[in-house]
């Protein structure tokens, strides 16, 4: 069984150290250390919640519920990711970063869940998201770069 939960916890570091270098790629506020830190940490309060009570659930009375940690992961992840969001000069900076943060905290639940395959497939689908929203802006940008054929010397 600890060859499952060491598992749990290596796949969801890669998952959210994958997210984390691309961020960290972009020179973004939080990059591989810290995704990386909170996809593993994510997913060891998942394994404790869901099994490191078993002791206490031997008494017969005592019910828990894992959900109730997985809710407060949510809530910590939040506060974290509130923290990325700053205003500059009438523009939010951060959403991102702070989306990116929150996401890989879930990714880390279900790694700690055992749902590698749902981990993953959120994984590739952030990376995804991430990557054709950055090849858009930059075509847009480019378009919005290019001058103009139209000049003085043209219309003599």
């Amino acid at each position: 069984m600890n060859i499952e939960f060491i598992l749990r916890i290596v796949v969801a570091a890669l998952l959210g150290g994958a997210i984390g270098l691309e961020r960290e790629y972009r020179s973004k506020e939080a990059g591989f250390r810290t995704h990386f830190l909170v996809a593993l940490g994510s997913a060891l309060f998942m394994i404790v919640s869901m099994y490191g009570f078993n002791e206490v659930l031997q008494v017969g009375t005592v019910r828990l519920d894992p959900s109730r940690v997985a809710a407060q992961v949510v809530s910590g992840i939040g506060f974290i990711g509130a923290g990325t969001i700053m205003i500059q000069k009438h523009a939010v900076k951060g959403l991102t970063t702070a989306a990116g943060v929150w996401v890989t905290a879930a990714i880390g639940l279900a790694c700690g869940s055992g749902m590698y395959v749902l981990a993953s497939v959120a994984t590739l689908l952030v990376l995804i998201g991430l990557e054709a929203m950055n090849f858009v802006l930059h075509r847009m940008n480019r378009r919005k770069e290019k001058p103009s054929n139209t000049s003085a010397d043209e219309d003599s």
